[in-house]
C-alpha cells in the first residue's frame, strides 16, 4: 500500500464529500477509491468512515486520523518545496497569535509581505491578550513579550525589549525632569489599573539591584494604549515598552525619563508547540522572517 497516496485519497474523500468526487479529482474510477479506503481501514484495524448511499460520515477515529493526515501531507509538501528548484516555498495553513497591542504594530504589518513571498500559504492571525494554549487550540506560533513562565513550549528569542519611563516634552517643560526614581512621587504618573498587569510596579535598576515602585497619579487605566495616548498628550509620565515608544522617541514626541535607571531588558519571543527542528517549513520560515525584521533597529524606530 502506497501510504501517502492512500492518505491523500482519504483526505480528498472527506473534504469533497463523496467517493465519486474524489475519484473525478484523481482521474480514477470510484471503485479504485473505495478499494484504497478499504485497504486503509483494514491496515489500521478501525473504521474511519461510515458510508451509505446518501452520505459519508467520519467516525471518532476517522476525525482524529484526518487531522493527522492533513498535517503529514502538508509537512511532506513543505519538505519537497524546500529542496525543489526555484527556492524555498511554504504551503498550508499558518495559524499565528500575538498580544493585541504588539500584534497590531509589529506582527500584522509583516504578514502581507510574508504571504507575498509564499503565496501558497493561507495565514490566520489572532490578536488577543489571552494566553492561548497553542497545541490545544491548533496554533503554529505565538509571539509573546516579557518574562516567560516555565513551560514545555519551545521559545526562540527574537529581540530585546526594555521598559522605561517616558514623557512628552510639554509635560517636562511644565513639571521638570526627575533625576531619581524617588522623585516620581512629586509627578503625575500614568498607571495601569490595579486589575491589569504590572502588579509589582515599575522596575528600576540601581547598583545592580532591581527595585520596584508603584508611583501614584491622578489618572490610571486598564488599557495600555490609553496610557500611551495620555502620555503623548502631556498628561504625565508613563512606563512603557520600547516597542511601543521607540518611534515616538525617534521623532521627538516622547523623551526618555530616568533612562540611567532602566531595568535590564526582557525579551520578545516566538513560542512554538514543538521543537523548531520538527516544525513545518512554514513555521520555520515565519520565525526567520520575524528574526530578520526585528534585528533591524530601524524597524522599531519606524513604528
Amino acid at each position: 500500500m502506497d501510504k501517502l497516496k492512500v492518505f491523500e485519497t482519504f483526505v480528498s474523500v472527506t473534504t469533497r464529500g463523496s467517493l465519486s468526487a474524489a475519484a473525478r479529482a484523481e482521474g480514477v474510477a470510484p471503485a479504485v477509491v473505495s478499494r484504497r479506503l478499504d485497504a486503509l481501514e483494514e491496515h489500521l484495524g478501525v473504521k474511519l468512515l461510515v458510508r451509505t448511499t446518501r452520505r459519508l460520515a467520519l467516525t471518532h477515529e476517522g476525525a482524529a486520523f484526518l487531522d493527522d493526515c492533513q498535517r503529514i501531507l502538508a509537512e511532506v509538501a513543505g519538505a519537497e518545496a524546500a529542496v525543489s528548484a526555484g527556492g524555498v516555498q511554504a504551503s498550508g495553513h499558518l495559524r499565528l497569535t500575538a498580544p493585541a497591542g504588539f500584534g497590531r504594530r509589529h506582527v500584522a504589518p509583516l504578514v502581507p509581505a510574508f504571504h507575498a513571498a509564499h503565496p501558497r500559504l493561507r495565514i490566520s492571525l489572532n490578536l488577543s491578550d489571552r494566553v492561548i494554549d497553542l497545541a490545544g487550540e491548533g496554533y503554529d506560533c505565538a509571539v509573546r513579550v516579557g518574562d516567560l513562565p516555565d513551560s514545555a513550549l519551545v521559545s526562540v528569542r527574537l529581540a530585546d525589549n526594555r521598559r522605561l519611563c517616558v514623557a512628552a516634552p510639554a509635560y517636562l517643560r511644565r513639571r521638570g525632569m526627575p533625576r531619581h526614581p524617588r522623585e516620581l512621587a512629586q509627578h503625575d504618573c500614568l498607571m495601569l489599573s490595579s486589575d491589569a498587569s504590572q502588579t509589582r510596579g515599575w522596575a528600576f535598576s540601581e547598583g545592580g539591584q532591581v527595585t520596584y515602585l508603584r508611583p501614584g497619579g491622578p489618572l490610571d487605566c486598564s488599557d495600555g494604549q490609553v496610557l500611551h495616548d495620555w502620555c503623548l498628550a502631556g498628561h504625565g509620565i508613563a512606563w512603557r515598552s520600547t516597542w511601543e515608544v521607540e518611534s515616538e522617541i525617534a521623532a521627538g514626541r516622547l523623551v526618555p525619563v530616568l533612562e540611567g535607571f532602566a531595568a535590564p531588558p526582557n525579551g520578545i519571543y516566538a513560542i512554538l508547540p514543538h521543537p523548531t527542528r520538527h516544525a513545518p517549513l512554514r513555521v520555520r520560515l515565519w520565525v526567520e522572517h520575524l528574526k530578520e525584521r526585528y534585528a533591524d533597529p530601524g524597524f522599531w524606530r519606524r513604528g
